[in-house]
């Protein structure tokens, strides 16, 4: 049956998209839900400390500077169904363990620890693979809708997710969140297991593909690309650091509870959920020079928040974050995916991620400690300002080579036999 659907929602005229959409917007809710009950879980078990809650994002966040290249590299080469389904097994393993052990009252500190290493090598390999996954679903041609609409779910998810963690929380402690974040994953594998292959885009290789080190050579012979992820780095290693900054400004600057807690997540949501709403509108804007403006915007966002007065101004001012983080990653992401060469769209994907997430590992433990030494505030501010400059300096050193025309020629970057592919 072919379904008739055009404009925002066109992508949902695939099958496999339609299958794979509502499971995925299952695990989202449940991924945030974890979210918040592992930083609420860390806080109960180390006296709010800022310093182990920044530690433990690091960990999980570490695997992506060992295994998301790595990832992506497999995206090119093995089918990515197969793969999918692995990384979402692992996920819902380790979700399940560290929920049944909350529950038995059996949790320790290094439990948390672990348990955040092997989902975050889940992750690691798992985001990649998704990435260039999409245009297997949909297409080329509906790629950037696709991103825009996966954004939309995954903050959809994040207008839930905490809410429902932070109420589970307050009535059953942290380990509900993190049972209810592993059984959704299973929905992920039904649906994968439901796609057919007959309707994936899959182009023919007339060779087994390279290695990641022409896709790093690739990326760095595109000033559209390489620019983009530097905006990204410094934007996602300072300023999204949203769950640290929510829960050491809830308990430390207002004394709240989970359920506030989890309320700031939603209201972060609110803004996300409306920017991938909006951006899917934004086609023709999508453009590198429009990544550095919304860097600059998000920093400035980041800046204004360290000063709200009161619990209920910061949630005011959360969404405005959420909107201009969004807007702007989408169209990162979206530059991403549809100007790369389809033979190494899942390298650079695997780069990309690397770039966005592999700072948090530093960035995360240094921000904790920061907020310890210098205060919650001023540590909000300080990354605000360091993302703000760094979006300033690309804009200025870089606005004159991101003008490029879209046949770019990337010759002697590529073998010669990834002609025939394009």
């Amino acid at each position: 049956m072919v379904v008739k659907v055009d404009g925002n929602w066109r992508s949902f005229r695939h099958r496999n998209y339609r299958i794979l959409f509502p499971a995925n917007a299952a695990s989202n809710i449940g991924t945030w839900a974890q979210r918040v009950a592992q930083d609420w879980l860390i806080l109960q078990l180390t006296d709010n400390s800022g310093t182990y809650l920044g530690l433990v994002t690091a960990v999980q966040f570490a695997p992506v500077l060992f295994f998301s290249l790595h990832g992506g590299a497999l995206a090119d080469r093995v089918n990515k169904r197969k793969l999918l389904i692995a990384t979402n097994f692992i996920g819902a393993i380790s979700s399940l363990g560290l929920g049944l052990l909350v529950v038995a009252g059996k949790v320790q500190i290094w439990h948390v620890f672990f348990f955040a290493l092997t989902l975050g090598i889940s992750s690691a390999l798992d985001a990649p693979i998704r990435q260039s996954f999409t245009s297997e679903i949909v297409g080329h041609s509906d790629i950037a809708n696709a991103v825009s609409l996966n954004s939309a779910n995954f903050n959809a998810g994040r207008l839930v997710g905490p809410a429902l963690s932070g109420f589970l929380i307050a009535n059953f402690d942290t380990g509900p969140s993190f049972l209810v974040n592993g059984f959704t994953y299973l929905f992920v594998i039904v649906a994968l297991l439901l796609m057919r292959q007959s309707e994936f885009f899959i182009q023919e290789r007339k060779e087994t593909l390279g290695t990641v080190r022409e896709g790093l050579a690739y990326a760095l012979a595109r000033p559209d690309l390489y620019v983009v992820m530097l905006v990204v780095f410094f934007v996602a290693t300072f300023g999204l650091n949203m769950q640290i900054f929510n829960a050491l400004m809830a308990t430390k600057e207002f004394g709240k509870g989970p359920a506030s807690y989890g309320l700031l997540g939603t209201f972060v949501a609110v803004g996300s959920f409306s920017g991938a709403l909006f951006s899917a509108r934004l086609e023709k804007y999508r453009r590198t020079i429009f990544v550095i403006k919304g860097g600059i915007a998000f920093s400035i966002a980041i800046t204004v928040l360290s000063i709200a007065p009161t619990y209920t101004l910061y949630a005011i001012w959360l969404p405005f974050v959420g909107f201009s983080a969004l807007t702007m990653l989408i169209t990162a992401n979206s530059l991403i995916q549809v100007n790369s060469d389809p033979a190494v769209r899942g390298r650079v994907s695997g780069i990309y991620l690397l770039i966005f997430l592999g700072g948090t590992p530093f960035g995360s433990p240094l921000i904790g400690w920061l907020a310890e030494v210098l205060g919650v505030r001023q540590t909000v501010a300080l990354c605000g300002l360091i993302s703000l400059g760094a979006c300033l300096m690309i804009w200025a050193l870089f606005h004159n080579k991101v003008k490029l025309p879209k046949d770019i020629s990337v010759e002697g970057v590529l073998p010669a036999a990834y002609d025939d592919q394009r």
